[in-house]
């Protein structure tokens, strides 16, 4: 019995060029990535080299040990591990701290019906409008008021409330079955045994992607930093990033070598949550 051969229909055309087009623009998007990791090997005088050398004939380690100063060049101390402990611990604790409030904040706009519950979830969406620039004056000010200013909790308090991540987070709490909620009741557990222990391990993909979304967004604040932070012995990394980069002369090799150590840590968060990081955005996509 001979077999049907599948017609090459426009369809098909379509798919291949689409395919094309994704390679082309990922490749183009690595580039840049690629010539960071070739730059921060090389020795000053030939990370501008034309060609350019992809892979260079030698690996100068030595990048890497002068931005750590542990390296030959002992005569200017860049801090850089100082301001990666500073990032770690404001990006680590912002993290857990806004991940806690919208996760309970979520459960309590999607569970826990009272009067004015709609309009009061209206007016706390209401803030995603409200650029965060729009409010550094007024927050400078305050923090100054209260002494806060040159402290890590000038970048860590603001982080209380997360209003995305409460969004994402009561979308997936209403998807969750209303009837484990009542089960646990009748068995006598209270309001947050339930919220910790029956409905918050069901959200766990959201809880992860907020999680992941809310680090990388702390690792990466730089405005905030600059506005509230002055005392190098408090800055974080994008703020010690500048060291490299001078009026006259921008150190390129050292630069580059400061960046890799810098993704470290974001490829270490999207890797460990990649697989809860698309499920937990799709959660609740569907739901009223």
């Amino acid at each position: 019995m001979n077999k049907k051969k599948k017609k090459f229909g426009t369809r098909d055309i379509v798919q291949i060029l689409m395919t094309i087009l994704i390679i082309a623009v990922t490749l183009m998007m690595l580039i840049p990535f690629f010539w960071m990791i070739s730059a921060s090997f090389k020795m000053e005088r030939d990370v501008m080299k034309i060609p350019i050398e992809w892979i260079p004939k030698y690996f100068y380690i030595d990048n890497y040990l002068d931005v750590l100063s542990i390296g030959k060049d002992t005569s200017t101390n860049y801090h850089f591990p100082l301001a990666y402990w500073n990032s770690i611990k404001v990006a680590v604790t912002s993290t857990l701290i806004s991940v806690t409030s919208a996760t309970m904040a979520g459960y309590a706009f999607a569970k826990l019906k009272f009067k004015g519950s709609n309009v009061l979830f209206l007016m706390y969406l209401a803030q995603m409008m409200v650029p965060s620039q729009l409010t550094l004056m007024p927050r400078f000010v305050i923090f100054s008021q209260i002494g806060l200013t040159n402290s890590h909790l000038s970048l860590i308090i603001p982080k209380i409330i997360a209003v995305s991540s409460t969004f994402m987070l009561r979308q997936a709490f209403i998807g969750a079955p209303d009837e484990l909620r009542e089960a646990a009741r009748i068995d006598g557990a209270g309001e947050y045994r339930i919220w910790a222990q029956v409905m918050l391990p069901l959200v766990k993909p959201t809880v992860a992607a907020t999680a992941t979304v809310q680090f990388l967004e702390a690792w990466n604040s730089y405005l905030d930093p600059l506005v509230f932070i002055s005392n190098w012995r408090k800055w974080t990394l994008p703020l010690a990033l500048n060291q490299f980069v001078g009026t006259e002369v921008t150190q390129y090799n050292l630069t580059m070598a400061a960046c890799c150590l810098a993704v470290v840590p974001v490829f270490v968060v999207f890797l460990c949550g990649q697989k809860f990081f698309l499920k937990g955005l799709t959660v609740g996509a569907v739901k009223g």
